[in-house]
């Protein structure tokens, strides 16, 4: 048993300093949170209730088993963006009748429910999870369709939404639709395809063609109720296969459907007894410098993060700028590649080559701590086979099968960013701190690289080179990337699955380790050619 020591000194100015700036982040990140929890406004969210109707996370709530946490997922969606914060839909994990289903819940105080392209990523990536790790799908429906004005991005793609339903039937993955309200046109065929669907009686409306389009298509006078009424559907058409007197009812239907799954995980189960780490979780909040060009020790990280703190570290004196080992985390073996010192090199490819190729032949699950400026460049380097070297390292990671999960603590830049399995490379969660950045490179790498570029084609002409303008140029690039470096930047279009307080680190790795274990855990049979 090997127990990590801790050499933080909380005392310390630097650590204080730290931890001061990760709170301000966290203040700022709690306010764009709350955007996406104040759906369309007050104005909005009152007219909805005066309807008698429950908000999407109150809905949520009452589903999910007493006591139980919801990972909510992509929360952020659409920020920095015309839309409103969170797409106008909540997704999640959350346990119903001891199940871990993934939840989608249209908020209808945005626009209707209406879905816009940033409701399409973020449902898609819910239905990806959902598909990765064998979970069953509760989608809690009132929306008024497609966003109109945006329909030329939603409406060709938005197909697919239909398409993961079907599929996830045909692979034994429930599906369920609790219709709270409309339903309409083409949102009409996700209760369609559903396996289970309950409506709320005098509330769901499911149609195609709402009374005025049927009016103007055929002349037909119709009212909501005979066109897609819940009782309609309960006692005619057949669509509704329960009929809830009201919202709490159909929260109550669905439970008890999920109830009668008989699910059962497929992947091992945890071991019964695991101590909590014996270094404070509290103190991540002042581990990572302000500055992500100061390096810190990521094991100071996993001791806050894996039972006992205990890690068997592997390889520790090669490579030494990344760190590898294996560990639990809430009773779960867990393999570990950790950042040190930023850069990456040949050996720490190699390394981490062979230790994703280890972890694969046990059928462990790995977890990806991300502070890297990407991999060493000079000529030295490049003699020495970095690239060679690094591409081993990607091989690794793009063939591996046991499940990924990356968390940006820090820096992740270049092809760092991909080898240590960044979004392109399908992890099965990944969460970033509010510490952390992402971009092709740093932002006064870029700009210094656009100038001399710039310098040396003016040489070339043999122009003089206009350093005033040289400078502002520097400047604004150096400001735009720093902006899309952010992390609330890059939450907004996705490419996380959201950005979570440290001291949470524990909890979230924990959720998505029991989720993964829905499926089977089971390594690759082998891998592509590695170039030597």
């Amino acid at each position: 048993m090997t127990v990590l020591t801790t050499r933080v000194d909380t005392r310390s100015d630097e650590f204080a300093a730290n931890r001061d700036a990760m709170l301000a982040k966290l203040d700022e990140l709690a306010a764009e949170h709350a955007k996406a929890v104040a759906g369309g406004g007050e104005k909005y969210v009152e007219r909805h209730r005066k309807r008698g109707k429950l908000l999407a996370r109150e809905r949520i709530e009452l589903l999910v088993d007493e006591d139980s946490p919801f990972l909510e997922l992509s929360p952020l969606a659409a920020w920095g963006t015309d839309f409103a914060v969170g797409a106008s839909i909540v997704t999640g994990i959350g346990v119903v009748e001891g199940v871990e289903c993934m939840i989608i819940a249209s908020d209808p105080t945005v626009k209707g429910g209406t879905s816009n392209p940033y409701t399409l990523r973020k449902s898609f990536r819910a239905a990806d999870i959902a598909a990765q790790n064998n979970l069953p799908t509760i989608n809690l429906v009132e929306s008024g369709g497609a966003d109109l004005p945006t329909q030329k991005d939603i409406f060709i793609p938005g197909g697919r939404i239909f398409r993961d339903l079907t599929r996830a039937s045909a692979e034994r993955r429930p599906t369920v639709a609790l219709v709270f309200g409309n339903s309409t046109a083409g949102g009409a065929y996700l209760p369609g395809m559903s396996d289970y669907v309950v409506m709320v009686k005098e509330r769901a409306k499911v149609f195609l063609g709402g009374p005025p389009l049927v009016k103007m298509a055929t002349g037909e006078e119709a009212d909501d109720e005979s066109l897609g009424g819940a009782d309609m559907h309960a006692r005619q058409s057949g669509l509704a296969d329960y009929l809830a007197v009201d919202e709490q009812d159909a929260i109550r239907l669905g439970r008890r459907i999920i109830a009668r799954l008989n699910w059962r995980k497929q992947g091992p189960a945890p071991k019964p007894d695991y101590a909590e780490p014996l270094a404070d979780p509290e103190d991540l909040l002042g581990i990572v410098p302000t500055d992500l060009k100061v390096p810190f020790d990521p094991r100071e990280v996993i001791a806050r993060v894996v039972d006992g703190s205990e890690f068997d570290e592997f390889k520790p004196l090669y490579g030494t700028s990344l760190v590898t080992g294996w560990a639990d985390v809430h009773g779960y073996p867990v393999g570990i590649l950790a950042n040190a010192q930023g850069v990456l090199f040949s050996e720490e490819s190699q390394k981490a080559a062979q230790f994703i190729q280890l972890a694969n032949q046990t059928d462990t699950p790995l977890i990806f701590l991300h502070n890297t400026t990407g991999y060493m460049v000079g000529s030295k380097y490049e003699q020495g086979g970095i690239i060679k070297h690094g591409a081993q390292m990607i091989n690794a990671v793009s063939n591996s099968k046991v499940p990924h999960i990356s968390i940006l603590m820090g820096a992740s830049y270049g092809a760092g960013h991909y080898g240590m399995c960044g979004r392109a490379y399908d992890p099965r969660f990944l969460f970033a701190w509010p510490s952390a950045k992402s971009a092709v490179m740093g932002a006064q790498q870029l700009a210094g690289v656009l100038s001399l570029v710039a310098r040396a084609a003016a040489e070339s002409r043999g122009t003089p080179y206009d350093e005033d303008q040289d400078a502002a140029m520097r400047a604004m690039v150096e400001q735009q990337i720093e902006a899309e470096s952010m992390p609330m930047f890059l939450s907004g279009l996705l490419y996380d699955d959201g950005i979570i307080d440290p001291r949470d680190t524990r909890t979230v790795l924990g959720m998505c380790l029991s989720v993964i274990h829905n499926a089977p855990v089971k390594g690759a049979d082998g891998f592509g050619v590695f170039r030597m």
